[in-house]
């Protein structure tokens, strides 16, 4: 396992690509003029949210990045070693449009851990990283005029792949006071029942907030009631501290209405390796493969040659991993309450979500001006987010102590 350079503020990062992509609950009509031969839908989606920040960001000399939400290692060695070995033996061709069977018998073993028990024939599909599983999922089960609920601050992606799908999306904010996690009250108060699918994304980004089985049999309860389909973005599910991770899928009367996204960008390091899966029923999987067949044909080759290798003998690396990332989450969440600044436990992925209080935008320029610290505006992650600032801890730890320093040296100026 090998340790890397953080990304330069402003590259964009893997999954987090979506980072680049749009304000979660954002949309105008036309934005910045976009030519009218556009479709619609394109020309309705904003540019990114966070843009000009990481614009600003790449203009400053020794910046300290928060901001990227990706891995700080390289992927393990046996995994590249794999792909090296493929690659040199040539094997370039196309797998089946549902990936490799072994590789989808090793992922359906992997998931055992979770509780979860999928057929690799009939209920896995591979997919070019989690991001097209997500727009898969939406594709096959979307149709014009439905209604995808999105529970928020999440990810940036959901909403745009939900409107590119054709639907209309429904902000359901979460609360500090809660830790964000998500509640039936939430659902209710947003109107959430008229929805037709829900977006749930625990563990959490941007916050960290994980949900455990309880939380989960209460919306599951919801779901139920309502008749609403789940997409499961499950990522982070190998980067949890303190508990297991509980998966929607496992709860009751939940596994036929869930599909479930993860891959290998972030317990694995491999974030270029664009490589993902989804897990549901056989009807949703393979409507999700028919857009998939016709689109990507199938995942990069390569790719699932290192996956396989991952879950094979990479248990230990990926340990390790988290264990480092603890250590920092720990320290991060320290320091910030040695500060004053109040910021909730975050328990998954590799983000803290402190509350800077009014104007995070303002907030985060001026701490890259002021002090070379790149953090991301919560305001970027929709409904709940404004305030606070996602600070990623997946970068190196004197990086980490260099930042909280320049952190407490801006409050203290302000």
């Amino acid at each position: 396992m090998t340790s890397r350079e953080p990304t330069a503020a402003g590259e964009s990062c893997g999954e987090d690509r979506g980072d680049a992509g749009t304000d979660a609950g954002a949309a105008t009509d036309d934005p910045e003029g976009a030519d009218p031969r556009l479709s619609r839908r394109v020309r309705e989606t904003p540019p990114s949210g966070i843009r000009r920040f990481f614009e600003l960001a790449e203009e400053v000399d020794e910046v300290i990045s928060l901001g990227v939400g990706e891995p700080d290692y390289s992927a393990p060695w046996a995994a590249r070693s794999a792909a090296v070995d493929a690659l040199e033996r040539g094997r370039t061709s196309y797998t089946s449009n549902r990936g490799k069977r072994e590789l989808r018998a090793a992922i359906a073993g992997h998931v055992e851990r979770y509780g979860q028990s999928y057929d690799p024939d009939e209920e896995v599909l591979v997919t070019t990283g989690a991001s097209e599983a997500g727009d898969l999922a939406f594709r096959a089960v979307v149709d014009p005029g439905d209604t995808v609920a999105v529970h928020q601050p999440t990810y940036v992606s959901y909403v745009p792949a939900a409107r590119f799908a054709g639907a209309s999306v429904l902000d359901v904010p979460t609360r500090a006071e809660n830790e964000f996690r998500l509640t039936p009250a939430d659902l209710r108060r947003a109107g959430a029942e008229a929805a037709d699918v829900l977006v749930l994304c625990y563990p959490n980004n941007p916050t960290g907030a994980t949900m455990d089985d309880d939380d989960l049999a209460a919306v599951a309860a919801f779901c139920r009631e309502h008749d609403l389909l789940v997409v499961a973005d499950e990522i982070y599910a190998a980067l949890t501290y303190g508990g297991e991770h509980a998966s929607m899928a496992t709860q009751e009367g939940m596994r036929d209405r869930t599909v479930v996204l993860n891959g290998f960008s972030k317990a694995y390091a491999m974030t270029g390796l664009r490589l993902g899966y989804a897990l549901g029923p056989p009807w949703l999987v393979s409507g999700m493969n028919r857009v998939h067949q016709y689109t990507m044909l199938s995942a990069p080759t390569t790719a699932q040659h290192a996956a396989l290798e991952a879950l094979r003998s990479c248990e230990t690396e990926v340990a390790e991993m988290r264990r480092s990332y603890d250590r920092r989450r720990r320290f991060v969440l320290s320091r910030f309450r040695e500060m004053g600044v109040d910021c909730f436990e975050a328990t998954g992925a590799f983000y803290a979500f402190p509350e800077v209080g009014g104007d995070d935008e303002a907030f985060a320029e001026a701490l890259l001006a002021e002090q070379n610290v790149a953090a991301v505006p919560g305001r970027v992650f929709g409904a709940g987010g404004e305030g606070h600032l996602r600070v990623s801890y997946a970068t190196g730890m004197d990086e980490l102590k260099a930042a909280m320093d320049r952190f407490e040296a801006f409050l203290d100026g302000r």
